[in-house]
Formats: C-alpha cells, structure tokens, sequence
C-alpha cells in the first residue's frame, strides 16, 4: 500500500511538476490577495488571455518568449487603464473588449504562423512535461514578485482600499497601480508551463477567495492563501497521476471544491451570528 502511495515521487517527471508547483503556488496565491481585495478578478483573465499574441510574435522574430509575453500582458493592462479611464465604458466592460481581441489576435497568427509549439500547451500548460530552464525561469519570476510582494504589502493593501488615500498619504500610486499589473503580467509569464493561459485565471483568484471566506485579517489572508494554493496543486498533481487526468484542470477543480466549502462555512457562521444577535435582541 505504501508503495503505490509514493509511487508518483519516483519518477523524474512527477518530481518537476511538484517542483515548479511548489513555486508558482507562492506569488499566485500572494497576487490573488490584492486581486480579490481591488476588484481585479476580470484583470488577471485579461492578461493571461492577452499574451498569446505576444508570445507568437517573439517565436516569429525570434526573442525569448517570456519577453513577448511580458510586453503583451502589459500592454493589455495599460490599454484598458487608459480607455477606461479616458471613456465612459466602464472598466470591466473595456478589459472584455481588450483581452477578448487580443486573445482573436493571438488565435489567428498562432493559426498563420508554423510553429512548434502545441497550442493546447499553450491554453492548458504542460506540467508534465516542463524543463530545466521553465522551471529556472519560473523561480526567477516568482522569487522576484513575491519579494516585491511582500515588500510592499502594506502600501498595496492601502492603495487597493482607498487609493485617494494613499495618494494623500504620499505614497507613489501611479507606481503601485502599474507595479501590481508588473507583477500580475509577470505572474502569468511563470505559471504558462504549469496551468497554461486559461487556467491561470484559477491560480490568481481562487486561493485570495477562499482566504477572504476564512479569516479576517490581511496578513493571515496572505498566509491562509499560500497553505490554500501550495495544498491544492500538491493535491491535484498527485491525484491527476491516479486518475490520469492533467493536473492543471484537476488543480483547479480542488480550488473550486475548497471554495465551496469556504462559502457553506462562512454561511453556516453567519447565519449562527444573526440568529444570536436575534436571541439577544429579543431577550432585550
């Protein structure tokens, strides 16, 4: 019995896909926190659907694809800063319209284009099949947000709250603002060869969701959802090699699971709270 249970730790394979999920755990969980707090779920969509086109132009001139990627992703969120904040659109209604064209862009040269790389790895990562160098690219990235992360997580956390506050209170906001949308891009870069570009959105929102749900303070939020993401990727690559499933789309049902499992909790207490506020009131 023993031996079938660690059964997936003797191969080469498995051994890189708990790796790189060990790393990116770390920065998606932590962004996941300021993304759910500013109301930013539909951003990190956008740029983690908007960089296909820039990584199809860096495999056509040749740059690195991390560097195509990267400059997509950015220009995506500083376009729909500028057009919703220069229109009367709102901006979740201008960050559909930019990530559902750059998403058509990325799908018509990805289809003009001979290349090969299989665009399902590209939608839906490779886990299972990632190399030395992802892997290194992965740390790199993901040290450097995380770091900065938890650098500035309390001018973030202020300036996701009230950022007119912040800005009376002197901190750089326009510097904030475009250093979190830096690490949201950069974030979507690392976790490519992992999750892919559709399934990242899951990373970057559901950890942050399901922390908000259990605790009450910011810092135990970042903490809850690091243990809440590390857990689920650990747990879903495992599982995926029993049930022979990818691990990415099993990742992400586990982080739904515990979503609602997170809802029914935080409904169960609320509703027990109101009904002894009720008693009391009554008594009263």
């Amino acid at each position: 019995m023993t031996e079938v249970l660690i059964q997936p730790f003797g191969f080469a394979f498995m051994q890189n896909a708990f790796l790189i999920a060990a790393i990116v755990s770390v920065p998606t969980a932590l962004l996941s926190c300021f993304l759910v707090l500013k109301g930013w779920a539909l951003m990190g969509d956008a740029v983690s659907h908007a960089v296909l086109p820039g990584i199809v132009l860096a495999y056509i001139f040749g740059l690195p694809l991390i560097l195509g990627a990267f400059a997509a992703g950015m220009v995506c969120a500083v376009a729909s800063g500028y057009l919703a904040s220069n229109s009367r659109v709102k901006q979740d209604t201008v960050m559909g319209v930019v990530f559902s064209g750059m998403f058509g862009i990325g799908i018509v040269l990805y289809v003009a284009v001979e290349t090969n790389a299989h665009l399902d790895h590209i939608l839906f990562g490779n886990v299972l099949g990632i190399e030395a160098h992802e892997i290194r690219t992965a740390a790199v990235i993901s040290a450097i947000v995380t770091g900065l992360l938890v650098l500035k997580w309390k001018d973030l956390l202020l300036h996701s709250f009230d950022p007119a506050q912040a800005q009376a209170s002197g901190l750089p906001v326009f510097w904030l603002h475009y250093g979190l949308l830096a690490a949201l891009s950069l974030t979507v870069v690392a976790t490519l060869s992992a999750t892919g570009l559709i399934l990242a959105i899951g990373l970057l929102i559901a950890p942050g969701a399901i922390a908000f749900l259990l605790v009450r303070s910011f810092a135990a939020m970042l903490w809850v959802s690091v243990v809440v993401c590390a857990g689920s990727m650990f747990l879903g690559t495992y599982l995926s090699f029993f049930i022979d499933s990818a691990p990415a789309p099993t990742i992400v049902l586990i982080l739904t699971a515990a979503f609602i499992v997170a809802f029914v909790r935080r409904l169960r207490i609320t509703r027990r709270n109101s009904a002894k506020l009720s008693a009391a009131t009554d008594t009263h």
